[in-house]
């Protein structure tokens, strides 16, 4: 195998994947190949591992009783062996549909070919014979063909059947299974079964006639059987060139992937088309392993399983080179790009961490919160989500006690937005300096700076944080109220939180399975929508534009983001790590792609690093004793009762090791 290049797309299981949709004539065999062919080229030379035609494309779909003549099927024939020919040079396997006949039985097939070889031919299953489909007059089963598994093609004797999984021995997870038209459209398709087998990425050759509204059913198919089956399904139509006498064609193509719409071809058009996509194979094979019920239906299903066979074959992809990625990625994955969509997100995150804290307020009896309010980002919004679940208890927002308790370094513009937004709130606002239980802990310590001499260690930040945290947890008890954790899931991931006290502890916490990167948006949607009826916005705004600091040593601005990087790049990094479990080279070549040359490969990798030697070894201690807290999202959360149960003195090596081969 050839070396791998970091910027090749290959290198990181990924797959670039296209499907043709070529002007056809009806009943024009040596025409369709030629477009077909070029279409072939074109992929190949887009770096395509993978391109599907249309549903009986050698031929075209609407023949009907034609399909019986004999020139008819000597003529895909010759043009298959012309695609054949072509694909001797071609790296790219190419999926084409065919009549085929097979011991005096016409089937309508997927030839499936590559590098001069025909791999197999797959009949189709289903054949429609109702509406406008006739398919049962011209063509048999699949299914019919008892007793054949081999067929002779073009001097080849060839695989056939309908289960057959196609594995490439040098892309190890790119397995491919094809189906055609109508067997999506069953119950349970035969690609459900293929997917069980171990197919990750399932194809259609599809024909389709349109009417109103089927363009949008497709989609939705396509889409949840790429969903239910973990899985890539490429879908593949009839276009351009192919009979109008009762039926019409928009040639809709789509690739999907777990339920996400990677492409879709452009309707309606006169012309050929080709469209490619990147399939994240790592991906798929991810949530397969981490979805213990994918598992428990292969066993269910163990019979219709086995009874697949694999047919391997060589890429042999040139992955020397840079290959670059064709593929949206989102710099924020924890935030959509869309603003509806984003504002939807928000809606529905802030009403998960208020239903929460509803519950639980419910359910304990208590109807006081204590809140230490520090003027910035996560105790404000944690203010304001106690705000609402006052008004949906029927509560009065006076009964939320909040406290903001400056210290050494507190500035004056935190303490005077902490003061601000709990008079907006309208909860019970007071102001507790910690100072003077600070010097008696650190007397008692036998700590320097009692001494006047400024030794500003972690000690010194650690008293600070733990009086704040001792202070709440008082209060709660003499005012019969329930400590409200601040801190957020970015906090958690880096162990930056001080174990035992600060943001760490709480009675009950409503932001630890909210990334930084949310929480700023989820308080501007608050300021922008007034959620809170009167509540004054500019305060929140002030709140969002205040450096992220600990504000724990005098003198000094101490900035979060310089101690353990940015989190718009920390975010990015725990994303891909918590919720698809990659390796730091794939997540660098990501973060890299998202950001298109504005952040250096070189800061990605020490910001990587400085996730990984913290998220890794040192701080899982403190996520396995963590408060309860809802579960927000599908990224995920570090609850030890939830998604993420991890040992707490485990090693980083194997990370590190896979980050020291990122090159510099």
């Amino acid at each position: 195998m050839t070396s791998m290049h970091f910027d090749n797309l290959y290198t990181h299981d990924f797959a670039r994947i296209a499907v043709g949709m070529p002007l056809c004539r009806v009943a024009d065999p040596a025409f369709n190949g030629e477009q077909t062919q070029a279409l072939f080229a074109e992929a190949a030379a887009a770096g395509a591992a993978l391109v599907a035609f249309p549903e009986l494309g050698l031929s075209a779909y609407t023949c009907d009783d034609l399909f019986h003549q004999r020139a008819l099927q000597e003529g895909c024939e010759a043009a298959l062996a012309g695609l054949l020919k072509a694909s001797q040079t071609l790296p790219t396997m190419a999926i084409v549909g065919i009549p085929l006949l097979v011991e005096h039985r016409l089937f309508n097939c997927a030839v499936v070919l590559q590098r001069g070889r025909i791999l197999g031919v797959v009949p189709k299953t289903y054949l429609p014979n109702y509406g406008e489909f006739y398919e049962a007059r011209q063509f048999g089963s699949g299914e019919e063909a008892l007793g054949v598994s081999s067929v002779s093609l073009l001097g080849q004797q060839v695989p056939f059947g309908s289960r057959q999984i196609f594995a490439a021995d040098d892309l190890p997870l790119l397995r491919v299974h094809v189906e055609i038209c109508e067997d999506v459209w069953t119950p349970i398709p035969p690609s459900s079964f293929a997917a069980l087998a171990g197919a990750t990425v399932l194809v259609n050759l599809s024909a389709s006639n349109v009417v109103v509204g089927k363009a949008g059913y497709r989609r939705q198919l396509v889409s949840q059987q790429s969903a239910r089956c973990l899985a890539a399904y490429v879908y593949s139509s009839a276009g351009p060139g192919e009979s109008t006498t009762d039926l019409a064609w928009d040639g809709q193509a789509l690739v999907c992937e777990n339920g996400e719409l990677l492409a879709e071809s452009a309707r309606f058009q006169r012309r050929s088309q080709l469209i490619t996509a990147d399939v994240d194979l790592e991906r798929l094979a991810h949530e397969r392993t981490r979805q213990t019920s994918f598992g428990q239906s292969v066993r269910l299903h163990a019979a219709a399983v086995k009874e697949f066979r694999q047919v391997g074959f060589e890429l042999k992809l040139d992955r020397s080179g840079p290959l670059a990625l064709q593929r949206r990625v989102e710099r924020f994955p924890y935030v959509p790009t869309d603003r509806s969509r984003r504002d939807e997100r928000c809606e529905e995150v802030y009403n998960i961490q208020v239903q929460g804290l509803v519950q639980r307020l419910a359910s304990s009896g208590i109807q006081k919160l204590v809140v230490g309010i520090s003027g910035g980002l996560d105790s404000t919004h944690a203010l304001l989500v106690a705000a609402r679940a006052m008004d949906q208890l029927g509560l009065p927002r006076a009964n939320i006690l909040g406290f903001t308790m400056p210290g050494y370094a507190t500035s004056t513009r935190t303490r005077d937005q902490a003061l601000r937004l709990m008079r907006a709130v309208g909860c019970t606002a007071a102001e507790i300096d910690i100072r003077p239980s600070c010097e008696q802990m650190l007397r008692d310590l036998g700590h320097p700076f009692v001494d006047g001499k400024p030794q500003y260690d972690i000690t010194f930040e650690n008293v600070q944080a733990g009086e704040r945290t001792s202070h709440l947890f008082r209060l709660a008890n003499f005012h019969h109220g329930l400590v409200l954790g601040t801190g957020d899931l970015s906090e958690l991931a880096l162990g930056w939180c001080t174990y035992g006290v600060g943001d760490h502890m709480s009675h009950y916490n409503v932001n630890a399975s909210v990334p930084k990167t949310l929480i700023q948006y989820l308080v501007r949607w608050v300021a922008e929508t007034q959620q809170l009826g009167g509540v004054d916005s500019q305060v929140l705004i002030d709140v969002l534009e205040t450096e992220i600091s600990p504000e724990l040593v005098p003198g000094s601005m101490q900035s979060t983001e310089a101690s353990i990087g940015p989190y718009a790049l920390q975010d990015f990094n725990l994303f891909y790590t918590l919720r698809h479990g990659y390796a730091p080279r794939k997540i660098a070549f990501l973060q890299r792609h998202a950001w298109e040359g504005e952040q250096a490969l070189t800061e990605i990798k020490r910001v990587l690093r400085v996730f990984v030697q913290r998220f890794f070894k040192g701080s899982q201690f403190k996520r396995s004793c963590v408060p309860n807290a809802p579960k927000v999202g599908s990224g995920g959360s570090l609850s030890p009762r939830g998604d993420w149960r991890a040992p707490s003195d485990s090693e980083n090596a194997v990370w590190l090791a896979d980050l020291d081969r990122i090159p510099d």
